[in-house]
């Protein structure tokens, strides 16, 4: 009797550890997603925003954790290394640098990039028709040549200034479109490298006075240090051209044209959770935003009168955001 009453008590004690067991062997593990963006500034956090409330909208429910590398290389492998060592299920990249550093961290687990501008010349995918074995993804990039023709008809510029940050892929890739689109304008071009945020008001001082406005392309290291820059050509009265419209609806550039990153998150969080319902990376072309309905148009009233520019009324009735005597209006 004794021996029963023992073996019934340990058969009892064992069975939560079965059932357990018997949980995680059937896969019920809640999907880890590592998600990093490379730095804080209005565009990444919109996008990081848009990706969040897209998993929400397909009923992901997962662990999701999110890392920020303040524009740092080395804290991007740090990173990469931490999701590697959590086993996320997926990682995802915020900008390119930070992109890279998890595509060159993992070889198995999905990642998933996001506001690359060249993942192609980020050595990201081979192509942009499809996902490259675990890697895929959506890109930013602009229509920069169009921008600067449109920038050169409305402000009548002849010298164009472009700041870049030579660290990072995207902003190379950036910089060979910008010397085409002033070629193809016929406009002389002034540029300036940065290696980080701490130079860029420096950067702006050292080239305003040698151009009549300057381009900006979707540089992440210059977007998170924009007020200095906003600041020096506002003094000059030289007029700004954004690659982004996010970053810029406190004021500050006359004419902003992109796409709209929240959006962009929103499609990237789609992906993501296409990966997470069982589909490939490698079946999964880059994504890119085509549809109207996901870029925007910003024009600074205050900003052209400070330089003396008056905004064309058929490019005005296209903005979707204007902003005069210090509000934004969104159509």
């Amino acid at each position: 009797m004794r021996k029963l009453i023992i073996a019934a008590a340990l058969a009892f004690l064992a069975l939560p550890l079965f059932a357990a067991g018997g949980s995680q062997a059937a896969g019920e593990r809640r999907p880890r997603i590592g998600i990093a963006k490379f730095v804080t500034h209005d565009a990444l956090d919109a996008c990081e925003q848009g990706i969040l409330d897209a998993l929400k909208e397909r009923r992901v429910d997962a662990d999701i954790d999110l890392q920020n590398a303040n524009a740092d290389a080395n804290t991007s492998a740090q990173i990469a290394n931490k999701f590697r060592g959590d086993r996320v299920d997926v990682a995802v990249g915020i900008a390119t640098p930070v992109s890279q550093a998890l595509a060159n961290t993992f070889k198995d687990i999905p990642v998933v990039f996001t506001a690359v501008t060249d993942p192609v010349g980020a050595s990201l995918v081979p192509s942009l028709a499809n996902g490259s074995g675990n890697v895929t993804g959506l890109s930013d990039a602009i229509p920069t040549v169009d921008h600067i023709a449109l920038f050169k008809e409305i402000a009548g510029i002849k010298t164009l200034g472009y700041i870049y940050t030579s660290s990072e892929a995207n902003s190379i890739s950036a910089l060979a479109l910008v010397e085409e689109g002033c070629r193809k304008a016929s406009l002389g071009l002034v540029t300036q490298s940065i290696t980080s945020s701490a130079e860029l008001r420096q950067a702006a001082e050292a080239i305003v006075n040698r151009v009549d406005g300057i381009y900006l392309t979707t540089d992440n290291v210059v977007y998170s240090a924009l007020p200095a820059l906003i600041q020096i050509f506002s003094s000059a009265k030289k007029p700004i051209f954004s690659g982004d419209v996010t970053s810029v609806m406190g004021g500050g550039a006359m004419i902003a044209s992109g796409f709209n990153y929240y959006k962009a998150g929103v499609a990237t969080g789609h992906i993501i959770a296409d990966i997470l319902g069982g589909k490939k990376p490698a079946d999964i072309p880059v994504k890119f935003l085509t549809d109207p309905s996901e870029s925007d148009l910003l024009f600074d009233l205050d900003a052209a009168r400070l330089c003396g520019i008056a905004i064309p009324e058929r490019y005005l009735s296209q903005a979707t955001h204007v902003f005069e005597n210090g509000k934004l209006t969104t159509k």
